[in-house]
């Protein structure tokens, strides 16, 4: 655990994105330390430009666009994290005992999980957010976590299905063990790394979804996340009236927060895959080999270096 952690620590990817979560986590966490007043209050004149008092500037209702970014940012991460939790655990659940128990459950899970891929995600929600009508964040994010386990199941199963056949798997079976145990003390642990990555990856997709159906306006306008400021700056036309800074803020906190996790699943794709990681130490390798050809063409002519790097005159 300990190695696999400073693994994580020297991958670049993974500390970058790592700082932009967790920036993103203690501005959601501190939100009502990092603001004065509620975000839906007016507190200056409409769609007035960034400046000392409003640094992110207003909008046409005369709400400061900082407090609704601060605000928004623990609405939207709030969303993400607990339809993701809901997205892993469906996924994971199915997809274990699918695996492991096999049979007719197997053939019932794996005729559910294809049913499910095939159906469109986004027009199903479409219709789901539009029949609830206005739905909450939290409705969203219930909604999108119960649609979209489906990629996750499928893939942890086809994991159970390779680590099955395995010989410490058999022993664990051949010993007696009981199949819950086997399936957490045995299997889940080898399983960790895709689950964290499909856990990342939900993320991702329900914040943008999320802002995706409150853009289009199926969520409910009171509620303050990234795409109700987004529903609200097209509703007041703000590009077109020179307002960009209302469009942009939530565009690009999407953004950034997007990349950060973006790094931190390729970052630990690269730690997890064998072959990735390997193909980084040959990388380190060639770069090791150029520096020290480039530190023997710059060896006086004077002087020759053994194969084991003492030097020694002529």
């Amino acid at each position: 655990m300990s190695g696999f952690l400073k693994m994580l620590g020297r991958n670049k990817k993974v500390s970058f994105g790592l700082f932009i979560v967790i920036t993103y986590l203690l501005i959601a966490l501190s939100a009502p330390l990092l603001t004065s007043h509620e975000p839906n209050k007016r507190v200056a004149r409409p769609h007035q430009a960034p400046n000392a008092e409003n640094v992110m500037g207003t909008t046409r209702m005369g709400r400061d666009v900082y407090h609704l970014f601060i605000h928004g940012t623990a609405t939207s991460l709030a969303v993400g994290f607990g339809a993701g939790l809901i997205i892993v655990v469906i996924g994971t659940a199915l997809g274990v005992s699918a695996g492991y128990f096999g049979g007719k459950y197997d053939e019932v899970v794996s005729l559910l999980t294809n049913v499910a891929l095939v159906v469109p995600q986004l027009p199903l929600l479409l219709v789901l957010a539009a029949f609830i009508g206005e739905a909450s964040p939290m409705t969203i994010a219930i909604i999108i976590g119960f649609t979209s386990w489906a990629w996750g199941a499928r893939v942890t199963r086809s994991q159970t299905l390779t680590l099955r056949n395995k010989e410490f798997i058999q022993a664990s079976e051949l010993a007696c063990e009981p199949s819950w145990r086997i399936i957490f003390v045995e299997i889940l642990p080898n399983l960790s790394s895709i689950i964290g990555l499909n856990f990342l990856g939900s993320i991702i997709y329900t914040i943008i979804t999320e802002a995706t159906l409150e853009f289009l306006g199926l969520g409910d306008p009171l509620a303050v996340s990234w795409g109700t400021m987004l529903f609200n700056a097209q509703n007041a036309s703000a590009m077109t009236v020179g307002a960009w800074w209302e469009v942009l803020v939530p565009c690009v906190a999407i953004a950034i927060l997007g990349m950060g996790l973006a790094l931190l699943n390729f970052g630990i794709d690269e730690i997890a895959n064998p072959r990735l990681r390997t193909f980084s130490g040959i990388k380190r390798f060639n770069k090791r080999v150029k520096q020290l050809k480039a530190a023997s063409l710059n060896t006086p002519n004077n002087a020759k270096q053994s194969t084991n790097g003492v030097i020694y005159d002529n």
